[in-house]
């Protein structure tokens, strides 16, 4: 890499330190490419030379966030002998990793941005921690179904590249998506901090119910 382009992505990565900064202060309304650029000691249209607007800095936000919370579920199953013991591990991985930077899970798993529309790498990158969650499934015991939604959880599959699995596996582990997620995003928003309920027992009673459903015995 040549110093010109060494210097730019050094200048992208400063740019993106900054606005993770504004969106644990503000939220996605705080990003600002002018105050960047302020902070920096570059004009904002200078700014723009590395990213053509604000859609393409969120855009690499939420990339980044998607590629990192996929490191961190990769590494957390990657020592696990079994469907329970990966899930167990790559559920714990996934609430650190919102608890720890809750204002880069919003941003992935948050109220959508009103006039913003995600390209479709940020699809693959999402995809990425989909699969990591994946690695959880076990065999399939079960019989066949021929449901109207395990037909689309079937669709889905293949478009993500999930077609080896069946789509019974395939709607296990979106019901653990969407179970684990809804408990997570509560969490995080503080929506439990007047009922008296500790969210990370409510978590983890979660998680060994996906467990009992699926993998019992492992």
């Amino acid at each position: 890499m040549d110093r010109r382009q060494q210097y730019r992505e050094q200048t992208r990565h400063e740019a993106k330190r900054i606005a993770l900064e504004q969106l644990a202060g503000d939220g996605i309304a705080g990003i600002s490419v002018n105050a960047i650029g302020k902070r920096m000691g570059i004009t904002g249209p200078a700014l723009y030379r590395y990213f053509a607007n604000r859609d393409a800095l969120l855009t690499e936000l939420i990339s980044d966030g998607y590629h990192d919370l996929a490191d961190t579920l990769e590494t957390a199953v990657a020592g696990a002998k079994t469907p329970a013991a990966r899930l167990r591990a790559a559920a714990t991985a996934m609430r650190a990793w919102a608890v720890a930077e809750p204002h880069r899970y919003l941003l992935l798993f948050g109220t959508p941005v009103p006039g913003y529309e995600a390209p479709e790498h940020t699809l693959a990158a999402a995809n990425r921690a989909m699969t990591a969650l994946l690695a959880a499934v076990g065999e399939d015991a079960g019989k066949p179904t021929r449901s109207t939604l395990h037909k689309q959880v079937a669709a889905w599959g293949e478009r993500m590249g999930h077609g080896a699995l069946t789509p019974r596996q395939q709607h296990w582990g979106l019901t653990v998506w969407t179970r684990l997620h809804g408990v997570l995003s509560l969490e995080v928003a503080d929506q439990f901090a007047l009922s008296g309920i500790d969210a990370e027992l409510l978590y983890k009673a979660e998680v060994e119910a996906l467990v009992a459903w699926w993998a019992p015995d492992s």
